[in-house]
Order: C-alpha cells, then sequence, then structure tokens
C-alpha cells in the first residue's frame, strides 16, 4: 500500500473559529501507522488525566497550558513538544487559547 502525500500550508487554519467553553478537535490525517488531530481549547478548558496506549506527541502551535505528565507538571507554549510513552498519565488545562496537534503512532 503507497500513502498518499498530504500538504497543509498553515495547519493552524484547520479550526478557524474556537467555540466558547469547550475544546475542539479536527482529524489532520490518518493513516494504519499514525493518528494525528488538532485540537483548539478555550482558556480554562482541561483534558482531565488519561493515558494512551501507544507512543503520542505533542506539539503546542499556540497559545499556553499548564501540562502534567506523570508526577511533574510544567507549562507548555507556542514551541513546546513533547514525546510521551504508552501509559504515561497525563494532563492538559488550557491557561490561554490553546492549539496543539497530537500524534499517536499506532
Amino acid at each position: 500500500m503507497v500513502d498518499e502525500m498530504v500538504y497543509i500550508e498553515n495547519i493552524e487554519n484547520l479550526i478557524d473559529d474556537f467555540p466558547p467553553d469547550s475544546i475542539l478537535s479536527r482529524m489532520v490525517y490518518q493513516d494504519k501507522s499514525i493518528k494525528t488531530i488538532l485540537f483548539g481549547f478555550q482558556p480554562g478548558q482541561e483534558l482531565s488525566e488519561h493515558t494512551a496506549s501507544v507512543p503520542a506527541v505533542l506539539h503546542f502551535i499556540q497559545g499556553q497550558a499548564e501540562l502534567t505528565l506523570g508526577e511533574e507538571s510544567t507549562t507548555a507554549q507556542e514551541g513546546t513538544w513533547v514525546h510521551l510513552p504508552p501509559d504515561l498519565p497525563h494532563s492538559i488545562l488550557a491557561k490561554t487559547k490553546v492549539l496543539m496537534l497530537l500524534t499517536l503512532t499506532l
């Protein structure tokens, strides 16, 4: 099977409006080996602690968030990039409007 080339000039344009008091997600790409989702968070919105059964990468494109990785808390901001091993508990709390790209390796 040959994968198709995908080109997105500006990934931020996939979410043009952030509904108030919510988290919005847009599927960017999926094939047999990866799944990529763009998340838009309004300030104060949170993904509560959870785990993923596969490795994941978080790339913060815009904004600032409190990021908890296992027992550690840190601030994620524009440009922050994190690789998560499978089963690592993590949570995200948006401090400002946040755009985050999640890539799961399947």
